[in-house]
C-alpha cells in the first residue's frame, strides 16, 4: 500500500534519527514491514547513550503504527539477546550488542506486546547465529552472534508459521533470515 523512509513518519515526528537511513516502513494490507539497521554502540561503547535514545524513541513510533494494525520488525538489530544467542556470553558482556542494557531495553520490547520470531519456533536450539565476524574464521567454527530477527506483534504470531535462518548462505558476515506468513 506504502512505503516510507525514516523514523520522521507523519504520525512520529522523530527527524533527529533519520540521517542515518537506518529505516524503511512498508505498509501491507494486514500489517507494517518494519525493516530497521539498529545503531551500534561502537567498540568501547561511545555511542550506546544514543542508542538508548533510539530504543526509546522507536518503540514510542512502533506503537504509533500498531495502533492501526500489526507489525512485523525485521534487521540487523545489533543485539544478542540471550546468552544462548552468543557463542561466548562471558567475555562480551561490555561487548556492543551484549551490554546490560541492549539486553533491557530488546526485553522491554518484546514486554509491549511483540514476540522473537526465532525464539517462539526455536527456543532451546543453541548454535542458531546470524552474524560471525570475519576474523579467526568464525563462521567456519560457527563462533557467532544472532543479531538479525523478525520480531511480530504478539497478535500476529498466528499468522506465522515459520521462523528461520539460512546459515549456508555466504556472501556477508550475516545470513539471511526469514518468516512465512500464512495467507
Amino acid at each position: 500500500i506504502n512505503a516510507e523512509y525514516g523514523v520522521t513518519h507523519e504520525i512520529s515526528g522523530i527527524a533527529k534519527h533519520d540521517d542515518e537511513g537506518r529505516l524503511i516502513v512498508a505498509e501491507f494490507d494486514r500489517f507494517y514491514l518494519i525493516n530497521t539497521y539498529v545503531p551500534n554502540s561502537g567498540r568501547g561503547l561511545p555511542r550506546l547513550p544514543y542508542r538508548m535514545e533510539w530504543e526509546v524513541d522507536f518503540l514510542k513510533f512502533v506503537k504509533t503504527l500498531e495502533a492501526t494494525k500489526p507489525i512485523v520488525w525485521c534487521g540487523d538489530l545489533n543485539v544478542a539477546h540471550q546468552e544462548i544467542d552468543i557463542a561466548n556470553p562471558k567475555s562480551n558482556t561490555k561487548t556492543a550488542g551484549f551490554t546490560k542494557e541492549e539486553r533491557e531495553k530488546f526485553t522491554n520490547f518484546l514486554s509491549n506486546g511483540f514476540v522473537d520470531t526465532f525464539r517462539h519456533f526455536h527456543p532451546q536450539t543453541t548454535g542458531a547465529y546470524t552474524f560471525w565476524s570475519f576474523f579467526g574464521g568464525a563462521r567456519a567454527k560457527n563462533v557467532g552472534w544472532r543479531l538479525d530477527y523478525f520480531v511480530a506483534s504478539h497478535k500476529l504470531l498466528e499468522d506465522i508459521s515459520h521462523s528461520f535462518m539460512r546459515p549456508e548462505v555466504h556472501g556477508s558476515d550475516h545470513c539471511p533470515i526469514g518468516i512465512i506468513v500464512k495467507k
